[in-house]
């Protein structure tokens, strides 16, 4: 008797309909039926067709901008704190892994882009990169960030930051250039630790912390303004002074613009991941996060107005600016003024 095959597991279990009969989104439907377009260390990427690449940002934490741009899905650099692994679950995929091993890239961002800039009054703050990476590996090949770039770089009036891990974004210097005289542009190199062994396993596929403060320096040679994100302050990993005074001093000798820090706030999406690095890697910090952690994904205020004190002091000790333009005084405009490497001609991105 011939012996018959079980069908092999599909791609997204939520489709089958003995499992789950409900109705999924249409944005979920469109990424089950994206074609698979590479593969590669054990990651899948598929373009996933989009309506519009620029969204309205809502948020009860006071963030500066008011839109955001992420031209990826997903992230490969699989950082074990990343807040925004919950933007898979808009696509019906529960698994963490997912979001760094199934990646989408938008397509026609580059045309819906330029349509949607035309509806924006002008000095709008936008940022790139809020969610995903957009300097990703899949952007030496798709170029997604490049289009949008370019797309900038036909129009003016507009505040834009962009944040990143990687020094992908240098071979864009050229658009960088073209859209910081058109634009109010703020680059945001994220570096949560100048430890090359810790940066490996808490970030397995980005960049080694002095590869990104080479490519600050470089940004600030070539005159766009540059500061470091020194995100997110990790209770007992990375929030001691000497931890963050080694990043100030590099991004001090970079000629960095700013340094900027805040403390881990865990997600449910992100919790089980981050738990799993600290349970491995720092197993005498676990129960300090279970309880720092357990019923409030933000830290105490106690402890936030101790780090931002602490941050402030380095900061200043190190001679570096602010972020936002409401906190600029008249120190630090002098201080950027006597730098050897010239300030772009207005405020920070804020």
């Amino acid at each position: 008797m011939a012996k018959t095959s079980s069908p092999p597991p599909t791609l997204f279990p939520i489709l089958d309909q003995d499992v789950t009969p409900h109705r999924i989104g249409p944005l979920a439907r469109a990424a089950a039926d994206a074609p698979l377009e590479a593969t590669g260390c054990l990651t899948e990427y598929r373009p996933l067709a989009t309506r519009s690449v620029l969204s309205k940002t809502t948020s009860k934490r006071g963030l500066p901008f008011t839109h955001a741009i992420n031209p990826y899905r997903g992230c490969e650099f699989a950082c074990r704190y990343c807040y925004a692994r919950y933007t898979h679950e808009f696509l019906e995929m529960n698994n963490p892994e997912d979001f760094e091993r199934k990646i989408y890239f938008k397509e026609n961002a580059k045309w819906l882009l330029t349509q949607e800039l035309k509806r924006l009054k002008p000095d709008t703050h936008v940022a790139l990169g809020t969610a995903t990476d957009p300097y990703q590996p899949l952007e030496r090949k798709q170029g997604v960030t490049r289009s949008v770039l370019e797309a900038f770089a036909a129009t003016s009036g507009f505040q834009l930051g962009i944040v990143t891990k990687s020094t992908l974004i240098l071979r864009d210097l050229d658009l960088l250039k073209e859209i910081g005289t058109r634009h109010k542009l703020t680059l945001h190199i994220t570096v949560t630790t100048m430890n090359t062994k810790l940066a490996r396993v808490l970030e397995p596929r980005a960049p080694r912390p002095d590869l990104r403060m080479e490519a600050v320096a470089t940004l600030r040679q070539s005159g766009l303004r540059t500061g470091v994100m020194c995100s997110p302050l990790m209770p007992g990993i990375t929030d001691s002074r000497s931890s963050i005074s080694a990043v100030a001093k590099a991004a001090s000798q970079a000629h960095a613009n700013f340094m900027f820090a805040g403390a881990l706030f865990l997600k449910p999406c992100s919790k089980p991941t981050f738990m799993s690095f600290v349970r491995e890697h720092f197993p005498a910090q676990l129960a300090a996060y279970e309880q720092r952690y357990g019923a409030n994904a933000f830290v105490s205020p106690e402890y936030r107005k101790r780090i931002t004190d602490l941050v402030d002091a380095i900061r200043r000790e190190y001679k570096l600016g602010v972020r936002y333009s409401e906190e600029v005084s008249v120190a630090e405009a002098s201080l950027q003024r006597s730098s050897s490497v010239s300030p772009q001609p207005w405020l920070p991105f804020s």
